[in-house]
């Protein structure tokens, strides 16, 4: 509804049949008022003697002052104290109690629009007959039809009233007839003035006039528009500055002091205002041209009201502020009911006590507002960073690289759309989490009873079967590496740290994806589009479910807790418009893994920092963390979530528009590109985040927990391969075939497996064996030999083909003629046809002996 309409609107003047049907409708209601109210007291008592009081008594009686709607204020902290940081409202108002309010003020306003407003019982006989009168040159009279502050006050409650509707169309009707000049609303408005009157002093009636009227521009109530219009409080107002306010209350459009083009109606209206205030005696003549003589220039400082997220004080806070102001409107503290929610914060005059700390949030705005500039052109790019207490799931930040504005023309460094959270609070849809996802399988991995020491494959392949619900799914995946060389066997702990893509894939095959998708659950993971997890896919194992980072944030806080997964608050305290504590948000925290998973995966992921992926992550200061990167196949979505065991961040940067441009191949300006700046990035932000939240140790997981229950493969070289498989097969292995390759020993004898001998294995793993095809021969420890001896060795060993370099070494004495080197070297492996080269000492210059036999 618009606030243009306003408590004092004004009909066009009506025509002469209408003007005295005017008039003589006001004879009559004088007459009436005569008859059941001539004095102040008979009119409160209500006589009747007519019939024409019947008409008169069938109106409504009684209207409730009320709550106003008054202003909503959010609190952030900073160094450990409660600040104000925003400002929410639908109308601007702050309410004041009566000795709160100026002297000056009170006067202006009884004298300015109700002289007699103590000694009438809310309507005023003299002024509504002189209305009458004025009614025959046109409308209801200048003061529209003789009202009193009583009988302002009724219309300005049912105007508000008619605001708090449900619909639109319902607002307009009721908001019209509230203001509407006519016989009929008169008499409703007349009869309500008087119950006001019946059930409230005069001290209330005007307090409440003047904290609910309207002062145009948006403001409502004397101590907002005495903190718009001149930067003050009402409490201490001068008499123009007073007399200026109350000029606006009958044309707030007209009159109002937002611009100096509308001084000179103000002035107009005030003077007459300060005349009446004189003639009341409630200036001396001094004060009275003094006033007179001011100009509004001269006491005039607009301040524009900080009304909204967009103008929350700290920087970057401003997201958070609007993610708190929806958290609230579902909270039970301010209603059973969605309506009666946002009835009671339209009416306002709550204190909302947030989680934020706003210095720190500031930091990780100004380390994206570095590292992932918001006017970048070449990509649509969005940052964020999050971090959540562990242990509370409280929320301390909520940072994005992007401005926040709500208007239909923003600018491209700004957006409406809070990528941190779910499309219920900002309408993002969350973004593909890549390899962050990998924890969910590493915590199930654990809970099975599998190892960090286990060894898996990484190779990249074509993966089927999977295990799904129990059920076998033939689904094929195609597994590949996000760099060359990352295939081959790895522990689980070098496969987290180098987060391997084809080693999780083995681990999940061992693995249920129903069980990894409900451990993610139990995490508190779910998309941010508010749709099902989804999980029948395999590639799922590797992140392809977009989630919103404070989601991230949130499981990865639980991990860093022991597993005791705690739901995101957002608000720790509110107070009600009569200063009572209602409570915040109730601490929702569950045990939802145990701790010793969680501390297992723990110590997997702190390689990550210290060796692996994020690396460059760790602070200063020293302090334990834990980590794990995210990229997407095109590395168009890059994270970084982890965490102290006091603090989890989650930092995500990648493409807002769907595009899959590379974010490895884009510089940042700073330091890089925009991929390969996340862990100084991270590091940054956790270097503040442990100076105000200091962390201590993870606790390290017991033995068995590293081990699991995989066994050590057995030293099979030189094994026939029965002997083999036998013994593969009693270890609760799979035997697999690799074939003949070139090496030593016998033909058909084992000569290596993958993995190799002492890897730990869980029951069901694959051994490749591979065996000898007898080409090969290990070249004999000959050096020193004699030529003779060497190449009845070298024959002996299988080489037929020898012959002596005429290259000689430096010797002399004994060393002459005897072997110093062979090619290939001393104890390689090499096939038995290839030629083998001697080299033998000679004299002491190297030269040739004179004989070597």
């Amino acid at each position: 509804m618009s606030a243009q309409k306003t408590s004092a609107s004004r009909t066009k003047p009506v025509s002469a049949v209408g003007a005295f049907i005017g008039f003589v409708g006001f004879s009559a209601l004088a007459g009436l008022l005569v008859t059941i109210g001539v004095t102040p007291a008979i009119a409160v008592a209500g006589v009747t003697t007519t019939s024409t009081i019947g008409v008169f008594e069938s109106l409504p009686e009684y209207i409730e002052i009320g709550d106003l709607p008054q202003r909503n204020e959010l609190y952030a902290y900073s160094g450990g104290k409660s600040v104000h940081f925003a400002t929410l409202y639908d109308q601007n108002r702050q309410e004041l109690k009566y000795d709160q309010i100026s002297d000056q003020l009170k006067n202006a306003a009884i004298d300015g629009e109700d002289k007699r407003f103590y000694s009438h019982g809310g309507v005023d006989m003299t002024s509504l007959i002189r209305a009458g009168v004025g009614s025959i040159a046109g409308g209801l009279g200048d003061s529209g039809g003789g009202s009193t502050l009583t009988m302002q006050l009724v219309r300005n409650i049912k105007m508000n009233e008619a605001l708090n509707l449900p619909t639109k169309k319902e607002q307009e009707k009721a908001y019209n007839e509230a203001v509407e000049q006519t016989i009929p609303r008169k008499l409703e408005e007349m009869k309500l003035a008087i119950g006001l009157a019946k059930k409230y002093s005069k001290k209330e009636i005007l307090t409440a006039y003047l904290n609910i009227a309207y002062f145009g521009d948006q403001t409502y109530g004397v101590q907002a528009a005495a903190q718009h219009y001149y930067n003050k409080s009402a409490t201490k107002l001068t008499p123009a500055e007073a007399a200026s306010l109350m000029a606006i209350v009958q044309y707030p459009e007209a009159r109002n002091l937002s611009t100096p083009k509308k001084y000179d109606a103000n002035v107009a209206r005030r003077n007459v205002i300060l005349r009446s205030m004189y003639d009341q005696k409630n200036l001396t003549e001094a004060e009275y041209r003094t006033a007179r003589l001011s100009k509004p220039a001269d006491y005039v400082h607009l301040t524009q009201p900080s009304q909204g997220c967009r103008a929350s004080v700290g920087d970057g806070s401003q997201f958070f502020c609007d993610y708190a102001k929806k958290v609230v409107l579902e909270m039970s503290q301010l209603g059973s009911s969605q309506k009666a929610r946002d009835t009671a914060w339209r009416n306002g005059g709550y204190k909302i006590q947030t989680t934020l700390n706003i210095d720190l949030n500031a930091e990780q705005k100004q380390l994206l507002n570095t590292y992932d500039n918001k006017a970048e052109t070449s990509l649509a790019l969005g940052a964020t960073l999050n971090s959540i207490e562990a242990g509370s799931g409280r929320i301390i930040t909520m940072a994005q690289n992007k401005d926040f504005d709500e208007s239909l023309k923003s600018a491209p460094t700004s957006t409406s759309l809070n990528y941190s959270v779910d499309y219920k609070y900002g309408n993002s849809g969350g973004f593909q989490t890549g390899s962050t996802y990998k924890l969910f399988t590493l915590l199930d991995w654990i809970k099975t009873g599998h190892g960090l020491n286990e060894t898996v494959s990484g190779a990249e392949r074509v993966v089927t079967p999977w295990t799904i619900c129990g059920q076998t799914d033939y689904t094929k995946f195609d597994v590949s590496n996000d760099a060359p060389g990352e295939g081959g066997n790895w522990s689980v702990l070098g496969a987290t740290a180098g987060s391997i893509n084809g080693a999780f894939a083995s681990m999940a095959q061992k693995l249920d994806l129903c069980d990894i998708r409900d451990i993610a659950q139990s995490l508190g993971v779910h998309r941010a589009d508010g749709g099902e997890l989804q999980y029948q896919n395999p590639s799922a194992i590797l992140g392809t479910n977009e989630i919103a980072p404070m989601t991230m944030a949130a499981a990865y806080a639980a991990v860093a807790n022991n597993g005791i997964y705690c739901k995101p608050i957002a608000i720790d305290q509110i107070t009600s418009p009569s200063g009572k504590q209602l409570g915040g948000q109730t601490k929702d925290c569950q045990q939802a893994v145990d701790p010793a998973f969680a501390q297992a995966a723990i110590y997997a992921m702190k390689g990550t920092i210290t060796s692996g992926t994020a690396r460059g992550a760790q602070t200063p200061d020293g302090t334990q963390m834990f980590a794990k990167t995210g990229t997407t196949d095109e590395a168009d979505q890059i994270w970084l979530v982890g965490a102290s065991s006091r603090v989890a961040t989650a930092y995500w940067q990648g493409n807002t528009d769907g595009k899959k441009n590379n974010l490895r191949h884009y510089s940042n300006g700073v330091n890089g590109t925009y991929a390969g700046s996340r862990a100084d990035v991270w590091r940054q932000a956790m270097t503040a985040v442990n100076a105000t939240y200091p962390a201590g140790a993870f606790t390290d997981p017991q033995p068995t927990a590293i081990r699991g229950n995989a066994k050590a493969l057995p030293n099979l070289q030189g094994k026939t391969t029965d002997e083999a498989r036998a013994a593969i097969s009693g270890a609760g292995f799979n035997y697999v075939d690799g074939g003949a390759r070139p090496g030593t020993g016998n033909p058909g004898s084992v000569s290596s497996t993958s993995p190799s001998a002492g890897a730990l294995l869980s029951s069901g793993s694959s051994v490749t064996v591979y065996t000898s095809d007898g080409s090969q021969a290990n070249v004999p420890e000959i050096g020193g030999d004699s030529l003779g001896d060497a190449r009845s060795a070298l024959n002996d060993a299988g080489f037929g083909n020898v012959s002596v370099s005429d290259d000689f070494a430096k010797g002399g004495g004994n060393k002459t003629c005897k072997v110093a080197a062979v090619d290939p070297a001393i104890s390689s492996a090499a096939d038995k046809n290839a030629g083998v080269t001697i080299q033998l000492y000679g004299d002491k210059n190297g030269k040739a002996p004179k004989d070597c036999k």
